[in-house]
C-alpha cells in the first residue's frame, strides 16, 4: 500500500475570483473547476464556501477555498513568513529568470535568485498573503541530489539529537562560494 500522488493542495484566499484571475495572469495557471456549497460535506456544518482549482502542471492541482461567513484570515504568528509556502518547479534558469521579469513587470516584488544548490529559487506573495516560490533544478542537480541521498538519516539523526544545523551538506555552500566572482 503506497499513497500514488497529491490530488490537490488546499489553502484559504481573500476572494476566489481574485485568485483564480492571479494566478492565470503570473503563472499562467488554468482554472479547473469550481464547487460551492452551503454546507461543508464532511462535517454537514453550515459553512458557505467557494472552492476553485488550478492547473499547477504535470497533473498537480493547487486549490483555494473562500470562506465569507468566517472571521478574516490570518496566519500562525509563531511561524516565520518564510517557512510556509507554495513551491513549484520551472524547467531551467531562464524560465525562472523570465517569471522574475514578468512578475515585477506586473508590479510583484521578487525576492531572489537564491542559490539553494540542487535548486534555484525565486519568491514572492500572492494576493492572499501566501508566500510562493519558483524553483528551478541546478544544472548539477543529479550529483548533488546523490550527494545529499548519502547523508539524509545522518544529518536527521544528528538534527534529533543535537537540534544544531549538521554538517554533512555543507558542500552545498562551498558550491555557491565557488561560483562567485573573486
Amino acid at each position: 500500500m503506497k499513497i500514488d500522488r497529491i490530488h490537490h493542495v488546499a489553502y484559504r484566499c481573500k476572494d476566489a475570483e481574485e485568485t483564480v484571475r492571479w494566478y492565470g495572469q503570473m503563472l499562467k495557471m488554468d482554472f479547473v473547476l469550481a464547487i460551492a456549497e452551503d454546507e461543508v460535506p464532511s462535517t454537514k456544518a453550515p459553512d458557505p464556501y467557494m472552492h476553485v482549482f488550478l492547473d499547477a502542471g504535470g497533473g498537480n492541482v493547487l486549490a483555494f477555498f473562500e470562506l465569507p461567513t468566517q472571521a478574516p484570515m490570518g496566519r500562525d504568528p509563531n511561524t516565520p513568513e518564510w517557512v510556509q509556502h507554495i513551491a513549484f518547479q520551472v524547467k531551467d534558469r531562464a524560465e525562472l529568470l523570465a517569471f522574475k521579469a514578468h512578475l515585477e513587470s506586473q508590479g510583484v516584488p521578487v525576492l531572489g535568485v537564491t542559490d539553494h544548490g540542487a535548486f534555484h529559487s525565486i519568491y514572492f506573495f500572492d494576493p492572499n498573503g501566501h508566500r510562493v516560490e519558483l524553483a528551478c533544478p541546478d544544472p548539477d542537480a543529479a550529483a548533488i541530489h546523490a550527494r545529499l541521498d548519502a547523508v539524509k538519516w545522518d544529518m536527521l539523526t544528528e538534527w534529533s539529537r543535537t537540534r544544531r544545523a549538521p554538517r554533512h551538506a555543507a558542500f552545498l555552500h562551498a558550491k555557491e562560494l565557488a561560483h562567485e566572482p573573486s
